[in-house]
């Protein structure tokens, strides 16, 4: 039998707030890698982005951390990653991947394998001029990798497909498809709250609650 890669997966993000989406991607990657037969999907990992990003409509980063907290307690492999929330400064995503990646290995052993997981929108973005260092991305794409789902709207294949720079990296990306579609994010979220209107069954009911006690994203969109 052949011996499967010990995977971790790495979300990073605003998370403002975090989604049932967000947590669900999670679900959908896990069911994909352990199903291929080639992997064991060990832990999923948060990451919020620190105040640093500087993005309007961003609530602090301990608030933050504190809905995605709530959001997972109930779940035995997903964990919530401080380390990059609390940064001065915005964190490149190499280096988020760089310092999980040791984690994983002290806690698994050398063998683990870090992975981003992330959004086909995402993909959209490392076409856009100057956003993305190209080292960075020829280190992301080839010594991590992408598990990327397949969200509405979004059309990975085709731009990967169109890309030489990322068709290079193909074998690299994890095109997952999501069968169940699933529009939820954040904005919606921030929008559907800032309108007095229910996002319960969209977001966590802790992390509904929380928002709620707490008066978030009340006229604030």
């Amino acid at each position: 039998m052949t011996q499967k890669t010990p995977l971790v997966l790495l979300l990073c993000g605003s998370f403002n707030p975090v989604t049932n989406m967000h947590l669900r991607m999670f679900e959908i990657a896990k069911n994909y890698f352990n199903s291929n037969g080639k992997y064991q999907v060990l832990k999923g990992i948060i990451s919020p982005v620190s105040d640093a990003y500087k993005k309007k409509g961003l609530v602090d980063a301990q608030t933050r951390c504190e809905m995605v907290r709530l959001g997972i307690k109930s779940n035995n492999w997903l964990e919530l990653s401080e380390w990059e929330s609390k940064k001065p400064e915005w964190t490149p995503t190499l280096e988020v991947l760089t310092y999980h990646k040791k984690n994983a290995q002290h806690q698994f052993g050398n063998s683990v394998q870090l992975m981003l997981l992330c959004g086909g929108d995402l993909v959209e973005t490392f076409l856009i001029p100057n956003l993305w260092k190209a080292d960075h991305m020829e280190e992301i794409f080839s010594q991590f990798g992408l598990a990327i789902i397949n969200r509405m709207g979004s059309g990975p294949e085709k731009i990967i497909y169109e890309n030489d720079f990322l068709y290079k990296h193909k074998s690299n990306f994890h095109l997952i498809n999501d069968w169940i579609l699933n529009d939820i994010s954040s904005t919606k979220i921030r929008r559907a709250i800032s309108r007095n209107e229910s996002v319960k069954y969209l977001i966590p009911d802790e992390v509904c609650d929380f928002i709620t006690e707490k008066n978030l994203y009340i006229n604030k969109f």
